[in-house]
Formats: structure tokens, sequence, C-alpha cells
């Protein structure tokens, strides 16, 4: 896998360090993690948003879901190992590993909440841009800022 040096970001765009430091964040969680548990990640309308993943074997109670600094960290921690270690598989394809998923969110994406169904853990998203963030229409007129009186 390539490596690529982002350090440049950090000299050429002044004020904007933010933006390299995620991308340079993005890369090493993306080289880090493995593709367990696969997952989708859809958009639903203009400001919402669905990840869905596939938890096969996990049940509510071993499943955790944290916001935290603009990350959403999925884990799954199967608590059962001394019966899993008795069974003997003939074939064992269903992978009950533990895991741990990170998504970078956003700025104002907040987690609405999460369903486990037939499998699949479905967390919805939704972008929330505070009133004095959105665009908004200025009226030109004779307005002054100070009156001479």
């Amino acid at each position: 896998m390539r490596t690529v040096d982002l350090s440049p970001l950090y000299r050429s765009f002044i004020g904007l360090d933010h933006l390299a430091s995620l991308m340079d964040s993005a890369q090493r969680s993306s080289e880090k993690q493995s593709g367990f548990p696969p997952y989708n990640i859809e958009a639903l309308d203009e400001d919402k948003y669905q990840i869905t993943m596939a938890v096969a074997g996990f049940s509510e109670q071993e499943l955790s879901l944290h916001s935290e600094n603009n990350t959403l960290i999925v884990t799954g921690e199967k608590s059962n190992k001394e019966t899993q270690q008795e069974r003997k598989f003939i074939h064992q394809g269903i992978a009950e590993r533990n895991f741990e998923r990170k998504f970078q969110l956003g700025d104002h994406i907040k987690v609405l909440g999460a369903e486990l169904e037939n499998g699949l853990l479905v967390i919805d998203l939704e972008r929330e841009v505070p009133e004095a963030m959105k665009p908004r229409k200025i009226e030109i007129g004779s307005a002054k800022l100070i009156e001479n009186s």
C-alpha cells in the first residue's frame, strides 16, 4: 500500500490545518482497520445518512456505540468465549470476533439512534446546522451603522 505524505498541506493551507489533520488521521485509521464487519453508508436525504453494519451473531448487549470528537465508535465484544472454545466446528464461516470500527463524522452530524434487526445494525445520522451557520439573505437598504446626529 502506498503512503501519501500530507505534510505539504500543513505548509500551504493557512487556517485549514484541521482539514489536513483529518485527512491524515483518516488515512492512518483506514490502514489499521480490517474489513470486518462489512458496512454500507447511505445518503437518505440531503442531511440524513444511515450506516448499516452486518453484525451476525452479536446481541444488543455485546454492541456499543460512542460518539466523541466527531468520531463514531462502534464496538462489538463477544461475552461467551469459554463456550466457543468447547464448540467443535466442521466449518466456521460466521466470524464472531471482537471488533472496533471508527467513522469520522463531519461537523454538525448527530447520531439519532440505532437498531439491531436480523443481524444488521442500522445507525441513523443527521446533519443539524445551527441557525447562525445557515446562509441568510441580506436586504440592501439605507440602514447605517453609525448615525450622525
